[in-house]
């Protein structure tokens, strides 16, 4: 997956569509994000002796990867994500915007 934790995205789908937000959680195996204080949904929620309160209870829901865009921090810009082997044969991510190495 392209997108990685700590990645600053921006949703490109859905109701939150054209927010920023930092990525806190990257589901590998669904290929989705849970990006911060977006996609906020609500659940209710019981009490549990004393371990937590009873009431409604607002929470990141996952998005798929396919829905955000990776920002680059060069140029600031919502860019794809190319990958390329340096000259030590490590892989870094590339925007594909700039050509720079976002890792």
């Amino acid at each position: 997956m392209k997108i990685r934790k700590d990645d600053t995205v921006v949703i490109i789908a859905g109701k939150d569509s054209g927010k920023k937000g930092k990525v806190r959680r990257a589901l590998l195996n669904e290929d989705r994000v849970i990006v911060e204080g977006l996609n906020m949904i609500k659940r209710h929620s019981r009490a549990r002796k004393a371990a937590r309160q009873a009431g409604i209870i607002e929470l990141e829901a996952p998005i798929h990867v396919s829905n955000v865009m990776l920002v680059c921090e060069k140029c600031g810009k919502p860019t794809r994500v190319s990958f390329r082997f340096l000259d030590d044969g490590k892989k870094v991510r590339i925007c594909n915007s700039c050509q720079e190495v976002i890792d």
